[in-house]
């Protein structure tokens, strides 16, 4: 199988590239800077795709976009968050269309933000928008795919929940913190958190391009989601330090402004009924084994 990845070099794309080599299939990666081989090419989201590259691939996994929560969430880089996904991904959905022999299967990138602040209230990919610019994004987001639908192409929109990886995202920012006992939950620590081990991640994504059946919106969190409290409690006993601490809203707000009410305040209560219901199996469906086996694999490097 050949498979083209944008944001290769990302957390999730670098994993989920690895495993697709280790597996024996070929990987092409979209780059924005001048291809460096011949498992390369050339992509810029705001403009020319190479499509000759392109011609005969089986899937495509797009997974490009400007960081959620790298940064402080000014206007400007609300506007990059969002541009880097409904632009990027229109760009390359109509190249894809322009192929003589397009890619059966788009896998696109997307966010369990689509529900926005669900509460205590669980969900699936049956329940509606939610409100709020991360819930905007993921509809723009999704709906610049349209394109490659129209062309017959089979697209999957992988609402992706907090991935668990030392390697980076929101435990890989906290988990020196809580090596020194500095660990604390998130204002209130009610709120509901959708996690998936990353080896499901993968795993979810290869399920995704194998499956014909899939279309449409597919949650990729556990089964078991957790509150923000239970998380911190479960993240401090696998590293075997107390977390007493409570990071106040008001300090979270002042240091990432926007995206502390929408990414890390707010309840995402998410189910992923239509993984289960297409026969995948989890491999991390309670937290607390989840994040043995993630520091476990760590440190056998």
């Amino acid at each position: 199988m050949r498979v083209a990845i944008t944001g290769s070099t990302g957390l999730i794309g670098s994993a989920l590239s690895q495993d697709l080599r280790q597996s024996g299939h070929s990987v092409l990666r979209l780059v924005r800077r001048p291809p460096q081989g011949p498992d390369e090419a050339h992509w810029d989201p705001y403009g020319e795709v190479d499509t000759k590259a392109l011609e005969g691939l089986d899937a495509v996994v797009h997974l490009a976009g400007a960081g959620i929560g790298d940064r402080r969430w000014t206007e400007s880089y609300r506007r990059q968050i969002r541009d880097s996904r409904t632009v990027g991904t229109a760009t390359l959905a109509q190249a894809l269309t322009a192929l003589a022999n397009p890619p059966r299967v788009l896998v696109s990138g997307s966010s369990v933000g689509f529900y926005g602040d669900t509460g205590d209230r669980a969900v699936d990919e049956t329940a509606p928008l939610g409100g709020g610019f991360l819930a905007g994004v993921c509809r723009d987001w999704e709906t610049a795919t349209a394109s490659a639908a129209e062309r017959g192409i089979r697209v999957v929109h992988a609402r992706t929940g907090l991935v668990l990886s030392r390697d980076g995202g929101l435990l890989g920012k906290v988990l020196p913190l809580f090596r020194l006992g500095l660990g604390g939950k998130l204002g209130s620590g009610r709120q509901w958190m959708s996690w998936i081990s990353m080896y499901d991640q993968v795993a979810a994504l290869r399920f995704l391009i194998d499956h014909d059946e899939l279309t449409g919106p597919v949650n990729l969190t556990a089964p078991e989601p957790v509150t923000n409290a239970d998380y911190t409690r479960a993240l401090a006993h696998a590293v075997h330090r107390p977390a007493l601490l409570t990071v106040p809203k008001f300090a979270l707000r002042a240091a990432l402004a926007g995206f502390a009410d929408e990414g890390l305040l707010i309840g995402q209560r998410v189910l992923p009924v239509r993984l289960i219901e297409a026969g995948f199996r989890f491999r991390h469906v309670r937290l607390d084994a989840a994040l043995i086996d993630v520091l476990a694999a760590a440190k056998n490097r």
